[in-house]
């Protein structure tokens, strides 16, 4: 993720709010004074002694959502305290601890779910992406994620995404012109498209879908630049960057697996895109427990 992009600390408070009156059933912007009563099995744990629990991993991963996790614990506790042993991109294993909290019995309970809502969801897209960054690291390919995000959580997502070594794509519609194939028939195909962007937004990255090699010849023709191969197939990539030559800069796209990864990347292409990064995710499994009361 672009640094000075976004504010990772407001992300995440944001975020954190979101989820917190979710779980608690009261509306962002009527933020109850009692928050600790509206959890009915949290309430009836005593609000004045102090506890201690800590945040372990179940399996091997990357760790992901400092922010996120200390902004729950920020707006729900009033005496809770979060230290997390691992940063942002670590690499954790089985039984390790990586977080400590300390609070109210009645706290811990209450911040427990949400907390590891999102450590477990981050942890998981980051320990994914590295798995994809891992199988074109023989190669020159960067791994990108796309938009296929779980709306509300585009920046969390590729911010944990970004932490397993890959990187993001454009964040949304408004950073970047991307231009398909209904695009070009509305201005008149990609001879006219293009003339227009470099004098309506010359700043802008643009980047033009392709789906033959044709279409790819007539990319480069305009001045094109960075290209994405819709469903090329293996023999069609290796024939693209062949045509291509290094005149543009070539990103294969569709149905990317991590199976499918590492031949993609040894055709030569530039970049990846893969969908599954975040919209085919397996939370790493975190508990919290108790270890200790005063």
């Amino acid at each position: 993720m672009q640094s000075g992009l976004v504010n990772l600390r407001e992300v995440a408070r944001s975020d954190a709010k979101r989820a917190l009156a979710e779980d608690l059933g009261f509306e962002v912007g009527h933020w109850p004074d009692d928050l600790l009563a509206l959890d009915l099995s949290g309430s009836l744990l005593n609000q004045e002694t102090s506890a201690r629990a800590e945040i372990i991993t179940r399996e091997t991963g990357i760790f992901c959502g400092r922010e996120w996790g200390l902004a729950v614990c920020q707006l729900v506790g009033r005496s809770i305290e979060c230290e997390f042993l691992q940063g942002d991109g670590a690499r954790i294993e089985p039984d390790e601890v990586i977080a400590v909290l300390t609070g109210t019995p009645a706290e811990l309970v209450t911040v427990e779910r949400t907390l590891l809502n999102f450590l477990q969801f981050m942890s998981g897209i980051a320990t994914k992406s590295r798995s994809y960054a891992d199988a074109v690291a023989h190669t020159d390919a960067c791994v990108f994620d796309t938009r296929k995000t779980i709306p509300g959580l585009r920046i969390a997502q590729k911010y944990a995404v970004a932490c397993g070594g890959c990187a993001n794509h454009r964040m949304g519609l408004f950073d970047a012109y991307l231009l398909k194939e209904n695009h070009l028939i509305a201005m008149g195909g990609i001879e006219a498209a293009l003339p227009e962007l470099d004098r309506r937004s010359p700043d802008h990255q643009v980047q033009v879908e392709v789906e033959s090699l044709d279409e790819l010849e007539a990319a480069i023709a305009a001045g094109a630049r960075l290209i994405m191969l819709d469903n090329f197939s293996l023999a069609q990539t290796r024939e693209a960057v062949r045509r291509a030559a290094g005149r543009a800069e070539l990103e294969a796209s569709g149905n990317v697996t991590i199976k499918s990864i590492g031949a993609l990347a040894e055709t030569g292409v530039n970049r990846i895109s893969v969908g599954e990064l975040t919209k085919a995710i397996n939370p790493l499994d975190l508990s919290m427990r108790f270890v200790g009361t005063q």
